[in-house]
C-alpha cells in the first residue's frame, strides 16, 4: 500500500479516501457503523474531515499490526481525551502484541526445525529404499 499523503484539504468524499488508502468504500462504511469514524452528512453524502482521515489511517495501521477493532476503538476513544492515558494504553497494547508475536515466532521456529528434521529423515529413508 502506498503511503497516503494529505494535500492540505479539509474535506474528503468516501470514494477519495477509499482510493487513497486502497480499500473499499464498504470498509469505510463498516468502520463508520462500528463507531470508529463519524463523518458529517450533507444530505445523503458522507463528508469526511481531516480528523476522520487521520482516524482512518490509525485504524488501518492498527489492523495491519494485528490489533482488534475493540483495541483500536479503545485507543481512538482516548484521542481527544487524556493524551497520557492514550500513550499508556498504546504502550500496554504494543507490549502485549509484541509478546504474542514473539511467542508465535518461537512456535514457528520450533515447527520449522521439526519439519526440517522430518524431511531429513524421510530423505534418508528414501535413499535407503533406493539402494
Amino acid at each position: 500500500m502506498n503511503k497516503p499523503e494529505s494535500d492540505g484539504r479539509d474535506l474528503f468524499a468516501i470514494a477519495e479516501l477509499a482510493r487513497e488508502f486502497e480499500i473499499s468504500t464498504r470498509t469505510i462504511r463498516f468502520y463508520e457503523a462500528k463507531g470508529l469514524l463519524q463523518p458529517q452528512r450533507v444530505g445523503s453524502t458522507r463528508v469526511f474531515r481531516r480528523r476522520d482521515r487521520a482516524r482512518l489511517m490509525l485504524i488501518l495501521r492498527g489492523k495491519r499490526l494485528g490489533f482488534s477493532l475493540r483495541e483500536i476503538s479503545d485507543y481512538l476513544s482516548l484521542y481527544d481525551a487524556d493524551r497520557d492515558q492514550q500513550i499508556h494504553l498504546l504502550a500496554e497494547k504494543v507490549d502485549e502484541r509484541l509478546s504474542l508475536l514473539e511467542r508465535q515466532l518461537e512456535d514457528l521456529e520450533t515447527t520449522i526445525t521439526e519439519l526440517r528434521e522430518i524431511r531429513r529423515l524421510a530423505a534418508e529413508r528414501m535413499a535407503l529404499n533406493n539402494d
